[in-house]
């Protein structure tokens, strides 16, 4: 086996640890920071918080708040115009993986101000110097703040596109779980069923190697204790603390490998149906989960990473979904064959430890989506 690593952020983590953010940007030697964000975070009283915090130390802090849910082209480059008449020398990305996919693609746009995010699809086309970016997620599912990847839907197609650099990464991530308690608990719930397809995937994917595997094991050990009281509304701070710190490590665990089918089969959902990436994704984790069992060594993964539950681990993902209670996705049958060919041209499918032909991509969206009876 050959494989190359790739380099973490520095993570704070614990209770209270966003109260060191302008040490952060000191840190990095920048004093004039801008905040990518949203109204929701805004409203939560997060932002607010920051800004007290960095202007406590002298910092003052620029506010983008127009951040939205599965960020556009568009979307980045109004980020960007605004971004450039302020001349930030740092950008913090605070609230979900929205906000800090847009903080992100902001940061290629600034100084490659003749291009679109589609030219940086794949890894490593950022030919100019990048801001400094300092990750403060206030959910505990996408893992974006430890990876160098800004996903961006194309704006005509909506057909997410994976921009990656390693000068995208973050320098720093902020892990405060205190932040996660503003969520909604929707929103809790799907980032959560999110972080744990990550660690599933990234765990049996063609690319793992034993550091993306250990990120994985940990992981999911630390998401699969606190799913179920999060479900049931019984999440201590315990809980949520270790879903914060295991979807970063999910985030290290893509970051160092790569995810497989059920994320190439649900990114056509979101694209064509508008459905959110965690429904999409645990509408088909199951069902691929199934199908990849009939490799002998993925078997023997999955067999590994589930031994400390109740059940075998597609029995176990059944019950989670009965837990979250998530509604059910019924697509036309006529409609899968787009899907499908939408589903074959996806990034990630490469990775899965199962060949994705074409009959199997078929298969898999006949067997998850339950389309209503004429």
């Amino acid at each position: 086996m050959t494989f190359d690593t790739r380099p973490s952020p520095r993570l704070l983590f614990g209770p209270g640890r966003l109260a060191e953010l302008a040490d952060c940007v000191r840190s990095l030697g920048c004093s004039k920071p801008l905040i990518v964000t949203d109204p929701g975070i805004i409203a939560a009283g997060h932002v607010d918080r920051a800004c007290c915090l960095l202007d406590r130390e002298g910092l003052r802090a620029d506010v983008f708040e127009n951040t939205h849910v599965n960020p556009t082209e568009t979307d980045i480059e109004e980020c960007a115009d605004f971004a450039v008449q302020l001349d930030p020398d740092c950008l913090i990305g605070l609230g979900g993986g929205s906000s800090l996919d847009t903080a992100k693609g902001c940061n290629f746009l600034l100084h490659h101000p003749d291009q679109r995010m589609r030219d940086f699809r794949g890894y490593g086309h950022a030919t100019a110097a990048m801001l400094p970016f300092i990750a403060v997620p206030t959910t505990a599912g996408t893992g974006s703040e430890c990876q160098s990847y800004a996903v961006v839907s194309r704006d005509e197609t909506h057909e997410k596109m994976a921009c990656g650099d390693p000068k995208a990464l973050a320098r720093i991530a902020v892990l405060d779980p205190e932040l996660t308690l503003s969520q909604p608990e929707n929103v809790a719930t799907l980032t959560a069923l999110d972080a744990l397809s990550h660690a599933l995937e990234s765990a049996v994917c063609t690319k793992r190697n034993p550091v993306s595997s250990a990120y994985a094991r940990q992981a999911f050990q630390l998401l699969s204790g606190a799913v179920e009281p999060l479900l049931t509304g019984n999440a201590s701070d315990a809980d949520r603390a270790h879903l914060l710190l295991g979807a970063a490590m999910a985030g290290s665990a893509i970051e160092n490998s790569m995810l497989g089918a059920a994320h190439a089969t649900a990114n056509p959902l979101t694209a064509r149906h508008d459905l959110s990436h965690g429904l999409a994704v645990w509408t088909m984790l199951p069902h691929v989960v199934r199908f990849n069992a009939a490799d002998p060594e993925t078997a023997a993964i999955y067999d590994d990473l589930s031994k400390n539950l109740d059940h075998p681990l597609a029995a176990w993902l059944d019950h989670i979904l009965g837990l979250a209670n998530l509604p059910a996705v019924e697509i036309p049958p006529e409609q899968i064959a787009t899907l499908a060919a939408d589903a074959a041209g996806q990034w990630t499918g490469r990775f899965n430890p199962r060949p994705l032909t074409a009959e199997a991509i078929t298969d898999l969206y006949e067997s998850a989506l339950a389309a209503p009876v004429p």
